[in-house]
């Protein structure tokens, strides 16, 4: 056995992709055909629609190419739960050139007390424990939603910018412009 190594340890590296996004390990027979949580709307729900692009940076401003992002949202009448054609989560694996994940879901309604807002998990590379975060939106009042007063003056973090295809949020893991993530 002396002549056996020691393999390197894994965070959510390469390996995660194969049961969470098997399209983006280029198996495509898994689950149907369909990676779990590639497309939320099942169905004719009704609500606003909306196109969520993220891209990830990491601390040298460089692009995750190899990060899954899950999403959990209120649907907008301000409940969780599959309702109606809509499941309320996906599952995206990041563009391996640009980083950037995109969703097709509905604009959220408010959940009691708080501000209509897309929770986010990341996990990647390096990452030991997914990151937990949150996506709030220009067009609403943010100002009464405790997590987002949490933030402070780094809120501005958390609020997506509206682009011509929808919204468009950035994620730093590190450095100057880092996003706030939550302790949850």
């Amino acid at each position: 056995m002396d002549d056996l190594k020691e393999s390197p340890s894994q965070t959510a590296g390469p390996y995660v992709h194969i049961g969470c996004v098997p399209s983006a390990a280029g198996l495509q027979g898994m689950y149907g055909g369909f990676d779990p949580g590639a497309r939320m709307i099942i169905g004719t729900p009704t609500g606003e629609s909306l196109r969520l692009t993220m891209v990830i940076f990491d601390g040298a401003e460089e692009a995750v190419t190899d990060a899954m992002v899950e999403i959990w949202q209120a649907g907008p009448d301000g409940q969780y739960g599959t309702t109606g054609g809509f499941t309320a989560w996906g599952r995206q694996a990041t563009d391996t050139t640009t980083g950037e994940v995109v969703f097709e879901t509905l604009k959220p309604g408010a959940a009691a007390g708080q501000a209509p807002h897309i929770f986010v998990w990341i996990v990647a590379r390096g990452i030991n424990m997914g990151l937990q975060t949150r996506v709030y939106f220009p067009d609403e009042d943010n100002t009464h939603d405790p997590v987002y007063l949490l933030a402070r003056e780094r809120a501005a973090t958390l609020v997506a910018q509206r682009d011509v295809d929808g919204y468009r949020h950035v994620i730093h893991l590190q450095g100057d412009k880092e996003t706030v993530f939550f302790d949850v």
